[in-house]
């Protein structure tokens, strides 16, 4: 069983009050030292293409620090930019990959959460302070299969 604490980083992730959707940071060649400490996983990765770039994909990847989860935090003006190709396929094959190692991918959109399994997509909604993800893999006739919750803190699932 894995748990996360979305709060936590929902803070961190989610557009500041100079978000433009659609258009990215309106103050960004002023912008604060928090903000130009941060680095999404395109300027970390070497690895992504120029399409991941956020102006282009219209959200921005981030890998905890903590669980080593692959966040996905989307544009509010672009709410279905992950779904586009080549992100799709590609988050669900990072999915896969996850999983083997108890990690997930978790689109937000503000603060509604989706975490994308490789063969289905769960929407969660709106997680509130103090609520946890929850996952617990179960095997099945066809295979592990991955339950995904939110439960509340401290509570049993």
């Amino acid at each position: 069983m894995t748990t996360l604490d979305p709060a936590s980083i929902i803070a961190k992730a989610a557009p500041g009050q100079h978000c433009s959707p659609g258009r990215g940071c309106g103050i960004h060649d002023t912008r604060p030292g928090h903000c130009r400490a941060f680095n999404c996983a395109w300027m970390t990765e070497s690895w992504l293409g120029a399409e991941w770039k956020p102006e282009r994909s219209k959200f921005v990847l981030t890998i905890d620090p903590v669980t080593h989860f692959l966040l996905v935090q989307l544009d509010p003006g672009a709410p279905n930019a992950w779904k586009a190709e080549p992100f799709y396929s590609q988050l669900k094959r990072w999915s896969a990959a996850a999983l083997e190692k108890n990690h997930h991918v978790i689109v937000f959109l503000n603060r509604s959460a989706t975490v994308v399994l490789p063969d289905t997509d769960v929407v969660l909604g709106v997680i509130e302070t103090g609520e946890r993800i929850v996952t617990r893999q179960r095997n099945t006739p066809y295979g592990p299969r991955v339950d995904v919750m939110k439960v509340a803190a401290g509570a049993m699932a």
